[in-house]
């Protein structure tokens, strides 16, 4: 597979857990990070055993080793830091959720298909063994007929009008950070939907922070939908067909297994032990990409990034 040089842009948690995941994988290394003031980004280089550490992201796209960029900037700024790295001829893996809204998921799109550049959204649960496995016993006919789809993720966080979850100016919404994962989940197991009812309401600072929505297909399936940053739900998934269902440990999202249940209540157990947070997986399906001159994954596709921001938006709306 494809050897990459990354360069990581931000050094908030997510980039550390990326970097931290990444060296877990032969042929893959970040090279280089970029963050808004050197220091920053020294200190991330010397924690992490980086390379090369940049005080400007203009500096860090511009680098001439760095084959392919990893956004983990907060939400707000991911459509500046994509189209930046395009512009410079690199290859991007942004951050979920892609960007704060369906038009700027758009432009980027738009920008990497008119310069022939990958990007891919940085949905790494699609990526980890227990939902690939979740997927082949679908495509196999195994569950039958899907006919619901539940998942739910709640986390506390404290009240506080700094923190990312909370704060307007750095993206601050339930759905965003947490929704996206349950939403995302529904998408890629029945597609996108063709009706959808929603209830959403306010955190103490305007933003939303606890939402539900179902998700109605022309076979008559349903998808119900949950998240809130005021509580820790179970955050657990379940698929059911006609001749099975599929329950996933929370978190769903994350490294884990599940247990297929059959209509007569007989149980077969699926695990899948995963060395790090599994963020690595998602890396390995871009050097995939990159290595057989794809433009964007099958896993995760670009009108499917646009269209699960698309319904973002309307989540977000109260009601």
């Amino acid at each position: 597979m494809t050897t990459l040089r990354w360069g990581v842009l931000g050094t908030g948690k997510i980039g550390h857990t990326f970097t931290r995941d990444l060296g877990l994988v032969a042929g893959q290394e970040v090279h280089a990070v970029g963050s808004r003031t050197l220091d920053s980004a020294r200190a991330f280089a010397a924690e992490m055993n980086v390379a090369r550490s940049y005080g400007s992201y203009e500096e860090l796209v511009s680098d001439p080793e760095v084959d392919v960029v990893y956004v983990g900037t907060p939400h707000p700024f991911h459509r500046d830091n994509a189209l930046l790295a395009l512009r410079a001829g690199k290859p991007v893996l942004v951050e979920k959720a892609f960007t704060m809204t369906a038009a700027e998921a758009r432009e980027i799109v738009g920008e990497a298909r008119e310069r022939g550049l990958f990007v891919m959204e940085a949905m790494w649960s699609r990526f980890l063994p227990h939902m690939v496995a979740l997927r082949d016993l679908i495509a196999e006919g195994r569950l039958g007929e899907i006919r619901t789809v539940e998942a739910d993720h709640g986390k506390w966080f404290a009240e506080d009008p700094s923190s990312r979850l909370y704060a307007p100016e750095l993206g601050g919404s339930a759905i965003l950070d947490l929704g996206v994962y349950p939403l995302s989940f529904a998408v890629m197991v029945l597609g996108l939907p063709q009706r959808r009812v929603a209830l959403t309401d306010a955190a103490f600072t305007g933003v939303d922070g606890q939402a539900s929505a179902i998700l109605g297909y022309e076979t008559g399936a349903h998808a119900v939908v949950t998240c809130t940053s005021s509580a820790r739900s179970a955050t657990r998934a379940c698929v059911a067909g006609t001749r099975a269902r599929v329950e996933i440990d929370g978190d769903f999202y994350a490294p884990g297994g599940f247990t297929l249940i059959d209509r007569g209540g007989e149980t077969t157990r699926f695990e899948y032990e995963v060395e790090g947070r599994g963020l690595h997986y998602q890396a390995l399906e871009v050097a995939r990409c990159l290595e057989s001159g794809l433009l964007e994954s099958p896993v995760m596709p670009l009108d499917e990034t646009i269209a699960i921001m698309e319904l973002m938006e309307w989540w977000m709306r109260p009601a």
